[in-house]
């Protein structure tokens, strides 16, 4: 075997045929992975939180629906409910809707994948609210209601407060996996990092692919530890003295 010549300045040539730049396909792959991760984490905080506290309410109808939503989510691969959306609900509504998802939504993959990320990792996040609300001590539920608090407002003022400073740890692990399952949104055909990646390496830049994926992977782990170190700078900031949050030492 010949001795493999590194190129790391490969992605400052020029695409072939274009005047485009491989860094161009990446930047714009990498913006693309930026907004999809942040728009399903959006989703994904506001359905999530209404779920974990849905799984905690004294309303067993509801409590069962929430329960239900987890698990359904929760068991299906991500790629798999990608396809689901993507693919399947438009051929199952009416004609004229289903067309207008096909043809004429605006950036039907990014929504479809924002939305369907956002909808996975929710189940995810209603987990880590419904632990956080279950391991406060009951006498803060009974504290508030004895106060004259309805149950919403004891919840709002003084569960769910206290409930997000203890799981700031395992919501910190579930934001870092919404920038990296971002990744999976290629199947459906979003052009996000890991789909520019793919397309460099496959069909232009062969030659130095393991440049490219290792620039691609740098990009990701670097989201990943800035994501790491904003929740670490919110924990500290929002941490209740004499309390130990999940996964604190």
């Amino acid at each position: 075997m010949g001795q493999y010549h590194w190129n790391w300045m490969v992605i400052f040539e020029k695409v072939a045929g274009t005047e485009e730049y491989y860094y161009q396909w990446l930047l714009h792959g990498l913006g693309w992975t930026l907004a999809v991760a942040v728009g399903a984490w959006t989703i994904a905080m506001i359905l999530g939180s209404a779920i974990g506290v849905a799984r905690t309410a004294p309303i067993k109808w509801l409590s069962a629906a929430a329960t239900a939503y987890v698990e359904l989510f929760r068991n299906i691969p991500l790629i798999v409910q990608l396809f689901l959306w993507f693919f399947v609900l438009p051929e199952m509504l009416p004609e004229h809707i289903g067309t207008w998802m096909k043809q004429g939504m605006p950036y039907p993959e990014f929504i479809t994948g924002m939305i369907g990320l956002g909808l996975f990792t929710a189940a995810r996040v209603a987990e880590q609210v419904r632990t956080g609300i279950t391991v406060l001590p009951r006498g803060q539920k009974n504290a508030g209601l004895a106060m004259g608090l309805t149950l919403p407002q004891t919840y709002r003022y003084v569960l769910m407060p206290m409930a997000y400073r203890v799981i700031i740890p395992p919501l910190t692990s579930e934001f870092m996996n919404a920038f990296k399952n971002s990744s999976v949104c290629l199947a459906i055909g979003l052009t996000e990092l890991t789909f520019q990646m793919k397309q460099i390496t496959g069909e232009y830049a062969a030659g130095n692919a393991i440049e490219v994926m290792t620039i691609a992977g740098a990009a990701y782990l670097i989201m990943a530890f800035s994501v790491n170190r904003l929740m670490a700078w919110v924990e500290v900031r929002v941490r209740v003295p004499g309390f130990i949050s999940a996964g604190g030492k």
